[in-house]
């Protein structure tokens, strides 16, 4: 009984003290980390191909026999584990603590598959689905409809796709404009149960159950605080958080499928559908709207009036009621238009912060005559260098340069390596001449054109930049309720030629100067200096040039990385050369009647080189970070 138990407790202790030391040789070996469980099963199959190998064998034990023994013990695991880490690489496969989860979220994720679907199936997408259709008559209204269908986040994604002229053809532009969030309103008990846990219905005098607007995202209400100031009461949907983080699920891991084609890559789909998730979640915040709105307002003249937030949470919002009419109301006013136009331009031009979405819903004409901007939860940002950028390129259009309007296109953008920049300069001096020769009257059209010879030649329009240029579009069919025939694009030439002008008087030029100067003038002070070094090194013959090869880090990895491949299968195919030429030979001493030293040392020879071998295989075939 008793020796029993001392083998029942010591071979689970002798099994795990091989697990440990399998798995510690087998990360030297394939400089990998492997977990436990998966070098325990490797171990139990080289247990058992060490036994059979060696289990009909009469002879005693050997020092040779041991290491041979050895060697293709470890052979055997490592070979189990090389293949296992080509076909399942470490970390593919989450720990048995996260199956669970991931089964939940699987189920959930395949209703919300079967439901799409299903949405897609009814508005004749199904043959497009399956790959079997070859028209495209009617796809771009079937597609709006269908998105239109399935909730928030799929009605945002065609409103982003909407403003990609430089992706999508013209048809679906105009069709995926059309995507309007309307849905009919919450149950009032859902909201006001919202409200309560937010902020607390003892922080209003009233609150009107009937909305004024609804969204699929939120709905606004009419309310009176105590102070008795009347404000509207933005409140979010129950459950849409939810329902929009499976739907960014479902669009990510779509994403990460088109990413592997060839054009998905080109078009950077994998980024397209990271920074839609980032603006739908901050939208999904309405802290970061009031954020907004602060930041809007400090950046902006009187001209159009902003609520002043007065409550904010991450799903209620409460701030000033702008007394007005909804702008599909207002009477035609060219005036209005052209201020509006200069108040995004300068926000975009100046700024650096603006209204990303200024459709006709979200302006109003408030009772004192003004315009009023409602809705920031998309707001743009572009750093100075992208907006200097944008500047030269409406001044390059104001002055019909093909040769500047190149430079600033390309700094806007990220550019291939192998681009053609005389091609590219022609195409942009046909495109002038087309848009804004004498007589022509440029128009929106004029940026469709534009977005065609970016896709031509493989250019990426940075997500700030397609930003302005959604905002600028939106603006456009906001413009024409204001005034029909209302030309956006003479009137930005007019605003970039009236901040030329600025730049150009006596005080701007003088504080420029002033700015620059005092920008260089640490530079010039250490000048003289420099070049007395430089003259008295030259003079004495100790002048030189220092020039470090491979300074940076990832040329010294690329490198080092390279050599120890090349060492990894010299010393392999050595190691396997030498153990077939000791195999093949005769004589020598025996180890055991069947088997020679010179075999032994083959054997062990050509193991270390199927290891070798292995371990370049594995490192050429594992999936790189």
């Amino acid at each position: 009984m008793g020796d029993f138990l001392v083998t029942a407790i010591g071979f689970p202790i002798t099994f795990l003290l091989l697990v440990m030391g399998m798995a510690l040789a087998a990360r030297r070996i394939l400089g990998l980390r492997i977990g436990l469980i998966r070098t325990a099963l490797a171990c139990l199959l080289a247990m058992s191909v060490a036994s059979s190998a060696f289990g009909e064998t009469t002879a005693e034990p050997t020092a040779g026999l041991v290491t041979l023994q050895l060697g293709i013990s470890i052979l055997a695991v490592i070979g189990v584990l090389a293949f296992a880490e080509i076909i399942v690489p470490t970390g593919s496969i989450p720990p048995p603590t996260e199956w669970w989860g991931m089964l939940r979220r699987r189920i959930a994720r395949t209703r919300r598959y079967s439901r799409i679907t299903a949405i897609a199936f009814r508005h004749g997408l199904g043959p497009y689905l399956r790959g079997r259709e070859r028209s495209s008559t009617g796809l771009a209204r079937s597609l709006r409809l269908a998105l239109q269908d399935a909730g928030v986040t799929f009605v945002k994604l065609g409103q982003v796709l909407s403003t990609r002229a430089d992706l999508l053809s013209e048809e679906f532009v105009e069709e995926l404009s059309l995507l309007q969030d309307k849905v009919p309103p919450a149950k009032w008990e859902d909201v006001r149960a919202v409200l309560d846990a937010e902020v607390g219905l003892d922080a209003f005098t009233s609150v009107d159950p009937e909305p004024l607007a609804a969204a699929s995202v939120a709905q606004v209400h009419k309310a009176v605080l105590k102070s008795g100031a009347e404000v509207v009461v933005k409140v979010q949907r129950p459950n849409v958080r939810a329902v929009a983080e499976g739907d960014l699920d479902i669009v990510s891991r779509l994403a990460e499928t088109l990413q592997r084609t060839r054009w998905g890559s080109a078009l950077g789909v994998r980024d397209l559908a990271a920074g839609f998730a980032a603006a739908l979640r901050e939208e999904l915040d309405f802290k970061v709207e009031a954020r907004n709105i602060a930041a809007v307002a400090a950046a902006s003249d009187s001209s159009v009036t902003l609520p002043q937030v007065h409550l904010s949470t991450s799903r209620v919002l409460v701030m000033d009621r702008l007394d007005g009419v909804p702008l599909r109301s207002a009477t035609e006013d060219e005036g209005l238009a052209r201020t509006l136009l200069r108040f995004v331009l300068r926000q975009v031009m100046l700024d650096g912060v603006f209204h990303a979405d200024p459709h006709p819903g979200n302006v109003l004409l408030l009772n004192d005559g003004r315009l009023g901007l409602l809705d920031f939860g998309s707001v743009g940002r572009i750093d100075s260098a992208l907006r200097s950028a944008l500047q030269r390129l409406l001044i390059a259009i104001d002055r019909s340069d093909p040769a500047s309007l190149t430079d600033a296109l390309l700094e806007l953008t990220s550019r291939p390596e192998d681009i053609d920049e005389q091609r590219l300069e022609r195409a942009l001096g046909q495109f002038m001449a087309r848009h804004l020769g004498a007589g022509m009257r440029p128009d929106v059209e004029m940026f469709g054109d534009l977005f065609l010879i970016v896709s031509r030649f493989g250019l990426s329009i940075p997500p700030e930049i397609a930003a302005v240029f959604r905002a600028l579009a939106t603006l456009e069919g906001t413009l024409a309720v204001l005034s029909p025939g209302f030309n956006i694009v003479v009137e930005s030439r007019s605003f970039a030629a009236e901040q030329i002008s600025e730049r150009l008087s006596p005080e701007s030029v003088q504080r420029t100067l002033t700015e620059e100067l005092q920008a260089v003038l640490p530079m010039l002070r250490r000048v003289p200096r420099r070049i007395d070094r430089i003259t008295g090194a030259m003079e004495q013959g100790r002048l030189s040039m220092s020039m470090r090869l491979f300074a940076d880090e990832r040329d010294r990895s690329f490198l080092t990385g390279l050599l120890h491949q090349v060492m990894l299968t010299v010393l392999g195919a050595t190691a396997g050369v030498m153990a077939v030429l000791l195999l093949g030979s005769s004589g020598g001493p025996q180890v055991i009647p069947e088997i020679g030293l010179y075999q032994v040392l083959g054997y062990n020879l050509l193991i270390v080189s199927v290891l070798l071998g292995l371990r370049v295989v594995v490192t050429v075939f594992r999936p790189r970070p």
